[in-house]
């Protein structure tokens, strides 16, 4: 199963326009991260610096003309240690708030701007794409930047500080020893960044992967009712297991060829630790360094190994952030389908006149079923048509049109003589109320969902549209009554209860064009003839489309 529908041809994407869309949502919070990248920086240097205390610690108890003197300088070594421990504490501690405030703030920043970009794409895309994935595609872009900033500032900075530190303070000793320390580090560097790179396209199959296995489980949790309704329990493990044995195997090749670059990285710092050791003894041999030598040497060794050893995991970090949100800003850099023209004006609508001149349609897959050609059809303001026909002859596509979930391939739609698109497409649809055949709801109350027609409507309004459209005869019988929770997609009501939720909201939202879409089809006989009045009442006045099998 393929996460990418083909038929939408996503825009190349590389490493910049990643790192843009990351660092704009980082406005409103930088003085945080140059805070954070300070404090640890001010930490990182401190801690350069304390080898060389420690070296002259050891210098001082190998040559010892006079105990009591030693001791008094010894003490003194160690209190400037104590001192320059303690202000490295309190980088960490001003680093890792700064930090905290940072990420959080810039991850919220991220969700809503990859939230805010996504919500505004065509009917036609979300059609086309697993809502699962798409959700997985903007937790992973915020995961991904939480990754790379916690890469950048508590292992990049601290490397960067140590690596010049180190460099500068073995010269001042001994520049063989500089050469033998920076070249290894070197060699450790390029090994890690050319092995990260060939591994690239393998974290890309993982984030892939990744999200197929998430779309699946989505799919298959939405339509639980059908896999019990036909008894398809095993088919569904079966496709399932067949997603996450394809994830397993590029997972565990990833994590092997980690494990792989581990060894190599282990076997660097063993060989560097010997070699350094070394040529140390032969330098002291002849009286080139200090006993206090061998012990700075070894301090940063360690040091240094442990930040190198982290530099393979931020280089793999890098890649496998990048990875993640390349997904996202794929979508982000995507052109929507259905646009405003420069300067749409807002629809005005006085009779609701709906024309169809010359219409043609077919979708993107080029399919035969649901094309539309040479559509002519004009209803007056106020008139009541009603479009008849078996399924999957055009009748939702058209109100499709009328709506701008799609756009025509010629031809025009007109409201009021006005092209619908010349006119902006909050007004178009501020300007119509649809109840579609099977209403799907918001897990939110009852009173949230009927309020949706018109966010501005007061308790009293709302009540009143629930009214019309008989809800109060269910809601009455929930212990919460409106402040009741409908469930996931409104699985909590029943098909005719949801149904008339929609026509509710279509009540309260007042438009003067209003398309019922096989809207009484989920409604027993009861319940037909309860809304009908109020169906009417609701269609007096206003240009209707009904649409119906018969």
């Amino acid at each position: 199963m393929k996460q990418k529908n083909p038929s939408i041809k996503y825009p190349e994407v590389r490493l910049k326009d990643v790192a843009g869309y990351l660092w704009r949502g980082t406005v409103g919070s930088r003085w945080a991260l140059f805070l954070a990248m300070a404090g640890i920086a001010a930490a990182s240097v401190f801690e350069v610096i304390v080898p060389l205390y420690y070296k002259r610690f050891f210098d001082l108890l190998s040559f010892v003309p006079d105990k009591n003197i030693v001791a008094g300088q010894l003490v003194r070594t160690l209190l400037i240690v104590l001192a320059f421990n303690g202000l490295a504490w309190l980088g960490w501690r001003v680093g890792s708030f700064a930090n905290i405030a940072f990420q959080a703030k810039t991850m919220a920043a991220l969700r809503q701007q990859a939230y805010n970009y996504l919500i505004y794409h065509s009917y036609g895309f979300f059609a086309n794409n697993f809502s699962g994935a798409l959700v997985q595609r903007i937790s992973r872009y915020a995961r991904a930047f939480e990754k790379l900033a916690d890469r950048l500032t508590w292992n990049l900075i601290p490397l960067i500080i140590r690596l010049v530190g180190v460099a500068i303070i073995t010269a001042t000793i001994e520049l063989r020893l500089t050469a033998l320390i920076i070249g290894w580090a070197l060699l450790y560097l390029v090994i890690n960044y050319f092995w990260s790179l060939w591994k690239l396209k393998y974290n890309l199959r993982a984030a892939e992967a990744d999200s197929r296995t998430t779309a699946v489980l989505a799919d298959s949790l939405a339509n639980q009712n059908n896999i019990e309704l036909f008894s398809h329990q095993p088919s569904e493990m079966a496709n399932f297991k067949k997603v996450t044995e394809e994830q397993k195997k590029i997972t565990a090749f990833n994590w092997n060829v980690d494990m792989g670059l581990d060894g190599v990285q282990a076997a660097l710092i063993i060989a560097v630790e010997f070699v350094v050791l070394y040529f140390t003894i032969r330098y002291w041999q002849i009286g080139v360094v200090t006993i206090g030598t061998f012990v700075l040497v070894q301090m940063y060794i360690l040091g240094l190994g442990s930040r190198l050893w982290e530099f393979g995991r931020i280089v793999r970090d890098f890649y496998e952030s990048y990875a993640e949100a390349k997904e996202m800003v794929e979508i982000m850099k995507l052109p929507y389908e259905i646009k405003e023209v420069s300067g749409a004006k807002p629809l005005v609508v006085s009779k609701g006149e709906v024309v169809f001149k010359e219409v043609n349609f077919s979708f993107s897959d080029a399919r035969e079923q649901g094309v539309l050609r040479g559509i002519n059809l004009k209803i007056q303001g106020g008139e009541k048509i009603a479009l008849v026909g078996p399924s999957g002859s055009g009748k939702t596509t058209l109100v499709r049109l009328l709506l701008r979930f799609y756009d025509v391939v010629s031809g025009g739609i007109f409201v009021d003589g006005q092209n619908i698109q010349s006119v902006t497409l909050d007004s178009l649809r501020d300007n119509i109320a649809l109840v579609p055949q099977d209403p799907i709801l918001f897990h939110r109350t009852i009173m949230e969902n009927i309020r949706y027609g018109r966010e501005e409507a007061d308790d009293e309004e709302v009540i009143n549209a629930a009214r019309l459209a008989h809800c109060d005869e269910f809601i009455s019988g929930f212990s919460k009554k409106y402040e009741t929770f409908v469930g996931e997609r409104g699985i909590k009501l029943s098909g005719g209860e949801r149904q008339r939720v929609a026509i509710a909201r279509a009540i309260l939202k007042n438009a003067p064009i209003l398309i019922l879409d096989e809207a009484t089809s989920s409604l027993d006989s009861h319940s037909e003839s309860l809304i009908q009045n109020a169906l009417d009442n609701l269609m007096k006045g206003r240009t209707t489309i009904v649409i119906a099998h018969r």
